[in-house]
């Protein structure tokens, strides 16, 4: 089997193309969820606490005296705990869509009827008579 076949044989498997799939998917979901928080959730919040700004907040680590975290990354090493609250933020919420996502999965696979056990074939049911009668 040459290269490219056998390359061919395994992008084209079905495993290979579903992953495909749910990482492009999930790469949207992303954006989706970045915006979300960024633009809905953060600005309630800040709203609610007085009108902080979460993404401005950091610990400047080369005693930097910017008031942005975009002026005091110019200036050196800072600790951007907004960002990271930010950050996690997003992974709750995404983790959260999730669970729920495989949460309504797993109760729609539990409500499908088990399938039949199919009886047994024709010929097989006529080799178990022929037995049975040989027997008496």
């Amino acid at each position: 089997m040459s290269f490219f076949s056998e390359f061919k044989e395994f992008a084209v498997k079905g495993n290979v193309i579903d992953l495909a799939v749910g990482v492009i998917i999930g790469g949207a979901f992303g954006k989706i969820v970045d915006s979300l928080v960024g633009d809905v959730i953060m600005p309630i919040i800040s709203k609610i606490f007085g009108g902080l700004d979460f993404s401005n907040y950091f610990l400047p680590l080369a005693g930097q005296t910017a008031t942005t975290l975009a002026d005091a990354k110019k200036e050196g090493a800072v600790l951007a705990y907004g960002s990271f609250l930010t950050v996690s933020l997003n992974f709750v919420i995404l983790t959260f869509v999730i669970f729920l996502m495989i949460k309504q999965i797993n109760r729609l696979k539990r409500d499908e009827p088990p399938a039949e056990a199919p009886g047994p074939s024709e010929d097989t049911q006529l080799l178990r008579e022929i037995r049975d009668s040989l027997r008496r």
